[in-house]
Protein backbone atom coordinates (compact mmCIF):
# COMPACT_ATOMS: atom_id res chain seq x y z
CA UNK A 1 0.00 0.00 0.00
CA UNK A 2 1.63 2.77 -0.90
CA UNK A 3 -0.08 5.20 1.46
CA UNK A 4 1.09 5.50 5.12
CA UNK A 5 -1.08 2.61 7.43
CA UNK A 6 -3.59 4.16 9.27
CA UNK A 7 -1.81 4.26 13.21
CA UNK A 8 -4.94 4.86 14.84
CA UNK A 9 -6.04 7.60 17.76
CA UNK A 10 -6.77 7.72 21.64
CA UNK A 11 -10.77 6.90 21.66
CA UNK A 12 -12.88 10.34 21.43
CA UNK A 13 -15.82 9.57 22.62
CA UNK A 14 -16.60 13.25 21.38
CA UNK A 15 -16.81 12.14 18.02
CA UNK A 16 -19.65 9.89 19.18
CA UNK A 17 -21.67 12.46 20.80
CA UNK A 18 -21.66 14.78 18.07
CA UNK A 19 -22.41 11.64 15.05
CA UNK A 20 -25.81 12.77 13.55
CA UNK A 21 -27.45 11.12 10.50
CA UNK A 22 -30.18 12.43 8.39
CA UNK A 23 -31.90 8.96 6.95
CA UNK A 24 -33.90 10.98 4.26
CA UNK A 25 -31.11 13.10 3.51
CA UNK A 26 -28.87 9.93 2.98
CA UNK A 27 -31.48 8.30 0.82
CA UNK A 28 -31.97 11.13 -1.38
CA UNK A 29 -28.14 11.19 -2.22
CA UNK A 30 -27.83 7.60 -2.83
CA UNK A 31 -30.65 7.69 -5.20
CA UNK A 32 -29.19 9.87 -7.77
CA UNK A 33 -26.42 7.56 -7.85
CA UNK A 34 -26.48 5.97 -11.33
CA UNK A 35 -29.08 8.34 -12.62
CA UNK A 36 -27.50 11.98 -13.14
CA UNK A 37 -23.95 10.87 -14.80
CA UNK A 38 -24.47 7.93 -17.42
CA UNK A 39 -21.37 6.08 -18.39
CA UNK A 40 -21.49 3.82 -21.36
CA UNK A 41 -19.71 2.25 -24.43
CA UNK A 42 -15.54 2.77 -24.16
CA UNK A 43 -16.28 4.13 -20.73
CA UNK A 44 -18.17 1.85 -18.91
CA UNK A 45 -15.63 -0.74 -20.66
CA UNK A 46 -13.02 1.07 -18.65
CA UNK A 47 -14.88 1.43 -15.29
CA UNK A 48 -15.56 -2.05 -15.27
CA UNK A 49 -12.17 -2.96 -15.60
CA UNK A 50 -11.31 -0.51 -13.01
CA UNK A 51 -13.82 -1.93 -10.85
CA UNK A 52 -12.02 -5.88 -11.05
CA UNK A 53 -8.58 -4.44 -10.30
CA UNK A 54 -10.49 -3.61 -7.07
CA UNK A 55 -12.22 -7.03 -6.51
CA UNK A 56 -11.69 -8.85 -3.80
CA UNK A 57 -12.30 -12.35 -5.54
CA UNK A 58 -14.00 -14.24 -3.12
CA UNK A 59 -15.33 -18.38 -1.53
CA UNK A 60 -16.74 -18.55 1.60
CA UNK A 61 -18.88 -21.13 1.71
CA UNK A 62 -19.24 -24.59 3.53
CA UNK A 63 -18.50 -26.52 0.96
CA UNK A 64 -14.91 -24.95 0.14
CA UNK A 65 -12.53 -27.39 -1.56
CA UNK A 66 -8.47 -27.00 -1.86
CA UNK A 67 -9.89 -27.61 -5.38
CA UNK A 68 -12.45 -24.70 -5.03
CA UNK A 69 -9.73 -22.41 -4.23
CA UNK A 70 -7.06 -23.75 -6.78
CA UNK A 71 -9.34 -23.06 -9.16
CA UNK A 72 -10.21 -19.60 -7.89
CA UNK A 73 -6.94 -18.25 -7.30
CA UNK A 74 -6.43 -18.78 -11.45
CA UNK A 75 -9.23 -16.87 -12.23
CA UNK A 76 -7.97 -14.22 -9.69
CA UNK A 77 -4.62 -13.99 -12.30
CA UNK A 78 -7.04 -13.98 -15.66
CA UNK A 79 -9.89 -12.54 -14.62
CA UNK A 80 -10.96 -12.15 -18.37
CA UNK A 81 -10.32 -14.18 -21.40
CA UNK A 82 -7.47 -13.21 -23.05
CA UNK A 83 -9.64 -12.64 -26.62
CA UNK A 84 -11.76 -10.12 -25.04
CA UNK A 85 -8.58 -8.06 -23.05
CA UNK A 86 -6.71 -8.25 -26.60
CA UNK A 87 -9.72 -6.82 -28.81
CA UNK A 88 -9.63 -3.46 -25.96
CA UNK A 89 -5.99 -2.86 -25.92
CA UNK A 90 -5.39 -4.74 -22.52
CA UNK A 91 -3.45 -7.92 -23.89
CA UNK A 92 -0.56 -7.02 -22.23
CA UNK A 93 -1.44 -4.72 -18.95
CA UNK A 94 -1.48 -7.43 -16.21
CA UNK A 95 -5.04 -7.33 -15.18
CA UNK A 96 -5.65 -8.71 -11.99
CA UNK A 97 -8.16 -8.81 -8.86
CA UNK A 98 -7.09 -6.92 -5.87
CA UNK A 99 -6.74 -9.88 -4.05
CA UNK A 100 -8.35 -13.65 -2.94
CA UNK A 101 -10.39 -14.17 0.15
CA UNK A 102 -11.10 -17.01 1.84
CA UNK A 103 -11.32 -18.43 5.24
CA UNK A 104 -8.17 -18.95 7.03
CA UNK A 105 -7.81 -22.44 6.63
CA UNK A 106 -7.43 -22.40 2.94
CA UNK A 107 -4.49 -19.91 3.40
CA UNK A 108 -1.57 -21.90 2.14
CA UNK A 109 -3.19 -23.31 -0.51
CA UNK A 110 -4.08 -20.19 -2.02
CA UNK A 111 -0.67 -18.39 -0.85
CA UNK A 112 0.72 -21.37 -2.74
CA UNK A 113 -1.45 -20.85 -5.97
CA UNK A 114 -0.98 -17.05 -5.86
CA UNK A 115 3.30 -17.17 -5.29
CA UNK A 116 4.96 -14.98 -8.25
CA UNK A 117 1.70 -12.76 -8.60
CA UNK A 118 0.97 -9.42 -7.24
CA UNK A 119 -2.01 -10.73 -6.05
CA UNK A 120 -2.36 -10.76 -1.97
CA UNK A 121 -4.08 -13.47 0.11
CA UNK A 122 -7.09 -11.88 2.62
CA UNK A 123 -8.54 -14.25 5.40
CA UNK A 124 -11.43 -13.98 6.85
CA UNK A 125 -10.92 -14.26 10.94
CA UNK A 126 -12.29 -13.86 14.38
CA UNK A 127 -15.12 -15.95 13.96
CA UNK A 128 -16.43 -14.86 11.00
CA UNK A 129 -19.52 -14.29 10.56
CA UNK A 130 -20.97 -14.11 13.85
CA UNK A 131 -17.87 -13.35 16.18
CA UNK A 132 -19.36 -15.48 18.40
CA UNK A 133 -16.21 -17.16 20.32
CA UNK A 134 -13.63 -16.22 22.72
CA UNK A 135 -11.29 -13.10 22.39
CA UNK A 136 -8.67 -15.07 22.55
CA UNK A 137 -9.40 -17.50 19.52
CA UNK A 138 -9.86 -14.64 17.65
CA UNK A 139 -6.55 -13.60 18.08
CA UNK A 140 -5.05 -16.37 17.49
CA UNK A 141 -7.15 -16.84 13.87
CA UNK A 142 -5.41 -13.41 13.39
CA UNK A 143 -1.87 -14.94 14.18
CA UNK A 144 -2.51 -18.36 12.18
CA UNK A 145 -3.39 -16.55 8.93
CA UNK A 146 -0.64 -14.08 8.88
CA UNK A 147 1.88 -16.63 9.92
CA UNK A 148 0.69 -18.90 6.72
CA UNK A 149 1.17 -15.94 4.57
CA UNK A 150 -2.20 -13.41 4.22
CA UNK A 151 -1.16 -10.24 3.63
CA UNK A 152 -4.90 -9.11 4.55
CA UNK A 153 -6.99 -9.87 7.48
CA UNK A 154 -11.20 -9.13 7.33
CA UNK A 155 -11.72 -9.62 11.14
CA UNK A 156 -15.50 -8.98 12.26
CA UNK A 157 -16.18 -7.06 15.11
CA UNK A 158 -18.73 -7.71 18.02
CA UNK A 159 -21.94 -6.06 17.03
CA UNK A 160 -23.19 -6.24 20.66
CA UNK A 161 -20.63 -3.79 21.36
CA UNK A 162 -22.28 -1.37 19.27
CA UNK A 163 -25.86 -2.37 20.46
CA UNK A 164 -25.04 -1.68 24.12
CA UNK A 165 -22.92 1.32 22.82
CA UNK A 166 -19.84 -0.19 24.71
CA UNK A 167 -17.64 2.11 22.57
CA UNK A 168 -14.35 1.37 24.68
CA UNK A 169 -14.88 -1.94 24.34
CA UNK A 170 -15.43 -2.03 20.66
CA UNK A 171 -12.16 0.15 20.57
CA UNK A 172 -10.03 -1.97 22.77
CA UNK A 173 -11.24 -5.08 20.97
CA UNK A 174 -10.32 -3.60 17.18
CA UNK A 175 -7.12 -2.42 18.50
CA UNK A 176 -5.74 -5.84 19.46
CA UNK A 177 -6.74 -7.36 16.30
CA UNK A 178 -4.67 -4.89 14.83
CA UNK A 179 -1.70 -5.03 16.93
CA UNK A 180 -2.11 -9.45 15.85
CA UNK A 181 -2.41 -8.11 12.32
CA UNK A 182 0.94 -6.91 12.36
CA UNK A 183 2.27 -5.92 9.11
CA UNK A 184 -0.68 -7.48 7.06
CA UNK A 185 -3.65 -4.87 6.77
CA UNK A 186 -6.58 -4.91 8.62
CA UNK A 187 -10.21 -4.74 7.15
CA UNK A 188 -12.64 -4.41 10.09
CA UNK A 189 -16.07 -5.87 8.91
CA UNK A 190 -19.65 -4.14 10.81
CA UNK A 191 -22.01 -5.94 9.44
CA UNK A 192 -24.01 -2.95 9.03
CA UNK A 193 -27.22 -4.93 8.40
CA UNK A 194 -27.05 -5.75 12.21
CA UNK A 195 -26.52 -2.16 13.10
CA UNK A 196 -29.99 -1.64 13.38
CA UNK A 197 -29.57 2.51 12.70
CA UNK A 198 -27.20 5.01 10.34
CA UNK A 199 -26.15 6.25 13.66
CA UNK A 200 -24.96 3.11 14.69
CA UNK A 201 -23.38 2.43 11.54
CA UNK A 202 -21.05 6.08 11.61
CA UNK A 203 -19.93 5.52 15.36
CA UNK A 204 -19.09 1.92 14.56
CA UNK A 205 -16.99 3.65 11.80
CA UNK A 206 -15.27 6.05 13.54
CA UNK A 207 -14.47 3.82 16.79
CA UNK A 208 -12.87 1.01 14.10
CA UNK A 209 -10.59 4.04 12.23
CA UNK A 210 -9.53 5.21 15.60
CA UNK A 211 -8.83 1.91 16.81
CA UNK A 212 -6.24 1.21 13.49
CA UNK A 213 -8.44 -0.33 10.78
CA UNK A 214 -6.94 0.32 7.12
CA UNK A 215 -10.51 -0.82 5.88
CA UNK A 216 -14.04 -0.55 6.81
CA UNK A 217 -16.51 -2.46 5.28
CA UNK A 218 -19.94 -3.40 5.23
CA UNK A 219 -20.86 -6.66 5.63
CA UNK A 220 -19.66 -10.30 5.59
CA UNK A 221 -22.04 -11.45 3.17
CA UNK A 222 -24.12 -13.73 5.16
CA UNK A 223 -26.64 -11.74 6.78
CA UNK A 224 -30.24 -11.10 5.61
CA UNK A 225 -29.08 -7.15 4.35
CA UNK A 226 -25.53 -6.70 3.01
CA UNK A 227 -23.97 -3.86 1.54
CA UNK A 228 -26.32 -1.14 0.76
CA UNK A 229 -25.80 3.04 -1.09
CA UNK A 230 -27.26 4.09 1.88
CA UNK A 231 -24.99 2.51 4.51
CA UNK A 232 -21.87 3.04 2.23
CA UNK A 233 -22.41 6.73 2.16
CA UNK A 234 -22.25 7.19 6.28
CA UNK A 235 -19.25 5.21 5.79
CA UNK A 236 -17.49 6.96 3.48
CA UNK A 237 -18.12 10.25 4.94
CA UNK A 238 -17.03 9.36 8.09
CA UNK A 239 -13.69 8.12 6.36
CA UNK A 240 -13.81 11.76 4.70
CA UNK A 241 -13.66 13.42 8.54
CA UNK A 242 -11.35 11.18 9.62
CA UNK A 243 -9.11 11.53 7.21
CA UNK A 244 -9.61 15.72 7.66
CA UNK A 245 -9.45 15.30 11.36
CA UNK A 246 -6.05 12.79 10.98
CA UNK A 247 -4.35 12.70 7.99
CA UNK A 248 -4.57 9.11 7.20
CA UNK A 249 -6.16 7.61 4.12
CA UNK A 250 -9.01 4.97 5.36
CA UNK A 251 -9.93 2.50 2.49
CA UNK A 252 -13.66 1.42 2.05
CA UNK A 253 -15.18 -2.48 1.48
CA UNK A 254 -18.89 -2.83 0.15
CA UNK A 255 -19.58 -6.55 0.38
CA UNK A 256 -22.06 -9.00 0.34
CA UNK A 257 -25.32 -8.53 -2.75
CA UNK A 258 -23.49 -6.73 -5.81
CA UNK A 259 -23.98 -8.61 -8.06
CA UNK A 260 -24.25 -7.17 -11.06
CA UNK A 261 -21.74 -4.50 -13.43
CA UNK A 262 -24.19 -2.14 -13.45
CA UNK A 263 -24.12 -1.95 -9.17
CA UNK A 264 -20.27 -2.21 -9.29
CA UNK A 265 -20.50 1.02 -11.34
CA UNK A 266 -22.67 2.91 -8.51
CA UNK A 267 -20.46 2.02 -6.26
CA UNK A 268 -17.37 3.36 -7.91
CA UNK A 269 -19.35 6.66 -9.07
CA UNK A 270 -19.90 7.02 -5.50
CA UNK A 271 -16.65 6.95 -4.24
CA UNK A 272 -15.65 9.16 -7.11
CA UNK A 273 -17.72 12.05 -6.22
CA UNK A 274 -17.30 11.62 -2.16
CA UNK A 275 -14.06 10.84 -1.59
CA UNK A 276 -11.96 11.23 -5.07
CA UNK A 277 -10.36 9.39 -7.61
CA UNK A 278 -7.53 8.49 -5.26
CA UNK A 279 -10.03 5.89 -3.93
CA UNK A 280 -11.18 4.25 -7.05
CA UNK A 281 -7.69 2.01 -6.28
CA UNK A 282 -7.16 -1.74 -4.81
CA UNK A 283 -4.94 0.54 -2.23
CA UNK A 284 -8.28 2.25 -1.28
CA UNK A 285 -11.29 0.41 -2.58
CA UNK A 286 -12.01 -3.33 -2.80
CA UNK A 287 -15.76 -5.18 -3.43
CA UNK A 288 -16.17 -8.37 -1.96
CA UNK A 289 -17.54 -10.26 -4.57
CA UNK A 290 -17.73 -13.43 -6.14
CA UNK A 291 -20.52 -13.43 -8.81
CA UNK A 292 -19.50 -10.10 -9.94
CA UNK A 293 -17.20 -11.04 -11.49
CA UNK A 294 -18.96 -13.44 -14.04
CA UNK A 295 -21.43 -10.46 -14.78
CA UNK A 296 -18.86 -8.08 -15.75
CA UNK A 297 -17.31 -10.42 -17.62
CA UNK A 298 -20.43 -10.96 -19.75
CA UNK A 299 -20.81 -7.00 -20.35
CA UNK A 300 -17.30 -6.71 -21.60
CA UNK A 301 -17.85 -9.72 -24.10
CA UNK A 302 -20.98 -7.42 -24.82
CA UNK A 303 -18.62 -4.73 -25.52
CA UNK A 304 -16.65 -6.05 -27.58
CA UNK A 305 -18.78 -8.65 -30.01
CA UNK A 306 -21.93 -6.60 -29.60
CA UNK A 307 -24.08 -10.07 -28.20
CA UNK A 308 -24.43 -11.19 -24.73
CA UNK A 309 -23.77 -14.64 -24.02
CA UNK A 310 -25.08 -16.92 -21.57
CA UNK A 311 -23.89 -16.68 -17.80
CA UNK A 312 -22.28 -20.18 -18.08
CA UNK A 313 -19.74 -18.90 -20.44
CA UNK A 314 -17.69 -17.34 -17.29
CA UNK A 315 -17.62 -19.73 -14.77
CA UNK A 316 -16.11 -18.71 -11.71
CA UNK A 317 -13.89 -21.44 -10.66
Amino acid sequence: MPFPRNNGIPLDLNWLKTARVNKSAVERRTATLGTRRSVKKDWQAAWLLRAISCMDLTTLSGDDTPGNVIRLCGKARQPVREDLLEAMGMGNKNLHVGAVCVYHNLVPIAVECLKGSEIPVAAVSTGFPAGQISLDQKLEEIQKSVQAGAKEIDIVISRAHVLRGDWQALYDEVKLFRQSCGDAHMKSILETGELVTLSNVMKASYVCMMAGSDFIKTSTGKAAVNATLPVSLVMVRAIREYLEATGFKVGFKPAGGIQKAKQAIEWLILMKEELGNEWLTPELFRFGASSLLADIERQLEHFVTGRYSATYRHPMA
